[in-house]
């Protein structure tokens, strides 16, 4: 039925989504209206029916439009070019909208067995969702080497870290754990644990420490039931929010928030699923957890946790279990609408083997919208990285560039191929590509480097060097604002 009082309603933009999406977000919705919740939808489509129209982004006007309008959106999952054209659809609309946070939950369920049951999980990672690689900055920098430009802010990382505290503290957990690979990506991912250490202290309530990437994600196979919240970048919490929700039965139980100031989005972690597509054998259950994080969004407590109980209580009683528990050839599978049915069903009703959490409302954080986040007291550029296309070999390509640089302010310090010295030779054995790292230093040790003196190096390079791409050498505060290669003093 819909929503038993217009004069509160809240209005979200739904979209169905691509291969699966219709019929999980149908499911969903159908939940939601039989509870007389106050929302009201406003249908609109992003995803491959978009791409097929010409639309590059995947995300046409009125939908756009339609978000700005409503701030709130749930949908179905959309698909996504692999390895060509167009960005995923997906990307841009957490993008758009500065949704900067990606809370996906995992806990394990009654009726669900894995491995792991009876162990307890439940868990939260946040991750944050606009920058780091996924800002999709790439370039051939030849014809047989592509860049990708990693990128983290300290605003970037204040915003996720500090949604991560406030969002413990909206659930009562104890902990958050940060996870970076800041061990290798000082620059980057330290960034992130730096940040993070910082804000810590700011809430005394919560335990917090740091772990490696890679040791978390050991540790989550080993002992998972040690995590509450777990934050991190944007690609490392891609991966391990798949990894956790395979603890507790896979994508299928996983809903997502994409969160920020002014818009939230709210979908399922898994994808569109195209062979299962109209056969009405899917499981909602992601897109109606990803619901239930909506209707809390918009302060509809009583019937978030209405649905979440009678949820509970289908997957404890089993009467109907999906095809991804029980195998979609077992002839045990119950149809998606057979599912959606009997949570309609089992709306009121309480579940007698888990304890329903307490949820409290979010406090979301609002940064400075400053684009200046950090103000040294002072800075200098000592030097630059020029990166060259060249088929040369260090050996050839060192004293080349040397000769280049004679009466200019800079001298040639290393050449590195993909991250370690290749020149001067240090006995290394490393198989070369096209692409070199010519790191480019001040003669003169106390001075500033000026771009009209970068220019001139540059100029005298480009009749025989074809240079790709430069970055400068700065100091900030005295410390270097750059890392060494490999094997470089």
């Amino acid at each position: 039925m819909a929503a038993s009082n217009q004069n509160t309603s809240k209005t979200v933009t739904l979209i169905p989504g691509d291969g699966i999406g219709p019929e999980c977000v149908e499911s969903a919705r159908r939940i939601i209206d039989a509870t007389g919740a106050g929302v009201t939808w406003e249908v609109r489509h992003a995803g491959e029916s978009v791409f097929k129209q010409g639309i590059p982004s995947g995300v046409p006007t009125d939908t756009i439009e339609s978000i700005r309008k409503t701030r709130c959106v749930l949908k179905g999952p959309l698909g996504t070019p692999v390895g060509y054209g167009e960005k995923s659809a997906n990307v841009t609309l957490r993008k758009l909208f500065e949704t900067f946070g990606n809370i996906r939950p995992v806990r394990e369920l009654p009726g669900v067995k894995t491995p792991y049951s009876g162990r307890g999980i439940d868990l939260v990672v946040v991750r944050e969702n606009v920058e780091d690689l996924y800002a999709g900055i790439e370039h051939m920098q030849t014809p047989s080497v592509a860049q990708c430009l990693k990128l983290i802010s300290r605003k970037g990382c204040e915003k996720i870290v500090r949604l991560a505290f406030e969002f413990a503290r909206s659930e009562g957990r104890k902990s958050v754990v940060c996870a970076t690979k800041s061990n290798i990506m000082k620059l980057t991912e330290g960034t992130l644990k730096r940040t993070f250490e910082e804000i810590a202290k700011e809430y005394p309530d919560i335990q917090s420490w740091h772990i490696i990437i890679d040791n978390c994600a050991h540790q989550l196979v080993k002992k998972p039931e040690q995590f509450d919240v777990i934050v991190t970048t944007n690609m490392n919490g891609d991966i391990i929010s798949d990894l956790t929700s395979a603890l507790v039965g896979g994508l299928g139980f996983a809903p997502s928030a994409n969160l920020g100031n002014d818009v939230a989005i709210f979908e399922a972690v898994h994808g569109s699923a195209p062979k299962y597509a109209g056969k009405n054998v899917i499981n909602p259950t992601a897109v109606i957890g990803s619901s239930i994080m909506m209707l809390r969004h918009l302060g509809e407590f009583d019937a978030a946790q209405k649905i979440e109980n009678a949820l509970l209580v289908t997957l404890e009683e089993g009467k109907v279990k999906t095809g991804d528990v029980v195998g979609y050839d077992s002839g045990l599978a119950c149809t998606t609408t057979a599912f959606t049915d009997e949570i309609i069903k089992n709306l009121g009703k309480e579940p007698r083997t888990i304890k329903p959490r307490v949820y409290k409302p979010l406090n979301i954080p609002r940064i400075s919208s400053d684009p200046v986040s950090v103000r040294p007291k002072s800075r200098r550029v000592i030097g630059a990285d020029i990166f060259v296309e060249s088929g040369l070999l260090p050996d050839k390509l060192g004293p080349a560039l040397e000769a280049k640089a004679e009466g200019t302010a800079l001298k040639l310090k290393m050449i590195s191929n993909r991250g370690t010295q290749v020149y001067p030779d240090k006995g290394t054995l490393i198989d070369c590509v096209d692409q070199y790292r010519c790191r480019f230093v001040l003669r003169d040790a106390a001075g500033n480097l000026s771009d009209n003196e970068l220019i001139t190096l540059l100029n005298k390079l480009s009749p025989e060097h074809q240079w790709v791409h430069i970055e400068k050498l700065a100091e900030f505060d005295g410390q270097p604002g750059f890392t060494k290669a490999q094997g470089e003093d």
